[in-house]
């Protein structure tokens, strides 16, 4: 080696010596040694060329220390030919520091050949004439770092060939970095090799228990009353992982929730949020870390049970065809199995090959199933029935009796038809029904009416005519057959009873009583009423409504002023008094009505009264006596105060607030508040007339709330 060499090995020598992790091997023949290690002297090379590594994970190797550095850039190159690589390989390996604390690196094995040289070589003084000298540089550059390291390596002289190979143990880099070696001499010339490679991830199995950023943490969990606990152990100290909780489903995994941490934990789920699809999967914050996932609830029997509880199936009437959906959070191991129901709380009967298996997502059609009130569907698992829905409960009103029939065909054509009930399938012949009398006796009809298409076709199978479910009410054929023999037996029991009551000599009474009191003439038969009021719309219409009110009752009730052509032939106040003298003479009750013009006619009395005028309100020339109730009350009053005659006064109370004095001597009610005691004064008080009397002025409070 010549005086340039010396130096830059002395300098090399000076400034630094190797790390105690880093090892030099050499093949047999060779002799090398370790000088120095450094962080290169040029920036590292751009991520975006060929060869440059990813950016570290969050585990990259910090760079080396600064005062072990050396400088492994330009040096004047050697006198002679000199060593040059000839072949340079990177492998994957381990730098450990104790039996679980390793790191990923790559040794670099470099052979080692002869330059060409133009005479024979030359050895370097001090030295044998059969061997040659030089300095190699190995330096690895990832992406947020470089490192280089120079060894003496001595070799004999062999003409031609490799002289051997040097391996370094070894680079390291970020787990599943990218990692770039170049090797180069002192030699004139300087060629070079360089060659990219990743660093071992975590799927290397030799990594996988060495390496601590590889250690995945192991999952424990405590299944508790009201909680569980899940455990992370054996996590790597100061290592950080995340734990992630999610629901597994064959559609995609569910939302979940992450958690990170950096040492042993203990997360707590609380006990309504423990479903059997529930998993967890915890992986240590590298690049592509390995996982471990667990599904501890999958067999939890608990989970199960609130799994169904929070399942809903779901029915859709799609106009020709039934489908239906479940809404659940985990996917459910379950058939589904339309089944019959004539009975909101009866058994549910499956219908024969129409179930199938519970798709994971979408809704599910049941071809050539139309809709019908009484159909349900079923989801079976295990063996339980753990949802149930039906098509009446969507607000389709059921029809009970309506008769489920199976239809097949055999290979010769024949129709046969069954009943399906109760679990099983009964041939016609041998079916009978609650009332339906001796067995097979509905089979014509039914036959006729599948026929005819009087039944809903409730399922066709695709494939042809094999089977068919038909809908077919029963009703109709119970109803037609014992409905004359139920008439007969209602008849005959009635008879019985009248022959054993008409024995009763006190029944007889009761039922001449109850004769009279139901007659449509009502309680108060033969009476008659005369309603007098004013001719004002108000009073007119509380008149019509208090005769209506009466002719129930068997009141006949006139109204005046009125009368029809007997008053317009007689006039009106010639008819009032002819009417007036009537009641008088048949004893019959007068009403005065009282609206607001009637009550104003009755205080104009009561002024003159106090004004000593004697021939009646305002004289006869006062406008008062060209009206019907003025010229009325010119009859009542006189009657009234010597006590001649029946009188009852009814005032509308929303608009008459209180009785006028001239007409206190009459009994006096209000209308509508005091209907019912108005309608017992003019009908009567009974036993018998009371249900009668309450309906009347139900009525008549109805007319005079709408008229008001």
């Amino acid at each position: 080696m010549g005086p340039p060499g010396l130096a830059l090995l002395a300098l090399l020598a000076a400034m630094g010596r190797c790390a105690p992790r880093d090892t030099l091997a050499c093949s047999q023949g060779l002799a090398c040694r370790l000088l120095g290690k450094c962080r290169a002297a040029w920036p590292p090379p751009d991520p975006r060329r060929r060869g440059a590594g990813r950016p570290p994970g969050p585990t990259a190797r910090p760079p080396l220390p600064a005062e072990a550095d050396v400088l492994c850039g330009p040096e004047a190159p050697g006198p002679g030919p000199g060593l040059v690589p000839a072949r340079l390989r990177l492998e994957p390996a381990l730098r450990c520091a104790g039996a679980a604390a390793c790191a990923p690196c790559l040794r670099a094995r470099l052979d080692l050949a002869l330059g060409a040289a133009a005479g024979p070589p030359r050895a370097p003084p001090g030295d044998g004439d059969g061997a040659v000298a030089g300095i190699l540089l190995l330096s690895g550059h990832a992406y947020s770092w470089s490192r280089c390291v120079a060894v003496e390596v001595r070799a004999p002289l062999r003409p031609g060939g490799t002289l051997g190979s040097v391996t370094f143990q070894c680079f390291e880099a970020a787990l599943g970095s990218e990692l770039r070696v170049t090797a180069y001499t002192n030699a004139r010339g300087r060629p070079r090799l360089s060659r990219s490679r990743r660093v071992p991830d975590c799927s290397w199995p030799a990594a996988q228990a060495a390496v601590p950023q590889c250690r995945v943490p192991r999952l424990q969990v405590w299944r508790g009353p009201a909680v569980a606990v899940v455990q992370v152990q054996e996590a790597a100290a100061g290592h950080g992982y995340t734990l992630r909780l999610y629901h597994n489903r064959s559609r995609g995994a569910g939302a979940g929730r992450a958690v990170t941490a950096s040492g042993p934990l203990n997360y707590s789920l609380p006990a309504d949020e423990v479903l059997p699809c529930l998993c967890l999967q915890v992986w240590p914050e590298i690049q592509d870390p390995p996982r471990a996932t667990s599904c501890p609830f999958s067999r939890d029997a608990e989970a199960w049970e609130r799994l169904w509880a929070r399942s809903r199936l779901l029915l859709h009437d799609a106009g020709d065809s039934l489908t239906c959906s479940v809404s659940a959070p985990c996917d459910l191991p379950a058939e589904l199995v339309p089944c019959w129901r004539p009975e909101p709380a009866g058994p549910c009967q499956a219908l024969p090959q129409l179930r199938q298996p519970l798709a994971a997502q979408g809704p599910q059609e049941f071809k050539a199933l139309r809709p019908h009130p009484n159909l349900c569907v079923q989801a079976r698992s295990g063996g339980q029935v753990r949802l149930t829905q039906c098509l009446r409960d969507r607000a389709l009103p059921g029809r009970a009796d309506d008769l489920l029939l199976l239809e097949s065909r055999g290979p010769g054509g024949n129709a046969s038809l069954c009943a399906l009930e109760r679990g099983a399938c009964t041939p016609l012949a041998s079916f009978t029904s609650t009332g339906a009398g001796r067995p097979g006796l509905l089979e014509p009809w039914l036959r006729q009416d599948v026929a005819a298409g009087q039944c809903a076709q409730v399922w066709r199978q695709e494939n042809g005519t094999v089977a068919a479910l038909w809908a077919c009410p029963l009703h109709k054929y119970l109803h037609a057959r014992w409905a004359l023999a139920w008439m007969a037996a209602l008849l005959c029991a009635t008879c019985i009873l009248l022959l054993l009551l008409l024995k009763q000599e006190d029944v007889k009474g009761w039922l001449k009583t109850l004769r009279a009191g139901c007659s449509p003439q009502g309680p108060a038969r033969g009476r008659r009423a005369l309603v007098l009021h004013a001719a004002e719309p108000s009073a007119e219409r509380a008149a019509c409504a208090l005769a209506a009110a009466l002719r129930p009752l068997g009141l006949a009730a006139a109204a005046a002023p009125g009368g029809g052509t007997a008053a317009a032939a007689r006039g009106p106040l010639p008819w009032l008094h002819a009417q007036h003298r009537r009641a008088l003479r048949g004893g019959d009750t007068v009403v005065l009505l009282l609206s607001p013009a009637a009550a104003a006619a009755a205080r104009r009395w009561d002024r003159d009264d106090e004004d000593g005028g004697g021939d009646g309100p305002g004289g006869v020339e006062g406008p008062a006596a060209c009206e019907a109730f003025a010229a009325a009350l010119a009859c009542v009053l006189p009657a009234l105060a010597a006590g001649s005659g029946r009188y009852v006064v009814a005032r509308l109370e929303a608009a008459v607030p209180a009785v006028p004095r001239a007409l206190r001597a009459a009994p006096a009610f209000a209308l509508p508040s005091q209907a019912p005691a108005l309608l017992r004064a003019l009908a009567g008080r009974g036993r018998r007339t009371e249900p009668q009397v309450a309906r009347a002025a139900a009525r008549l409070r109805r007319a005079l709330a709408g008229g008001q």
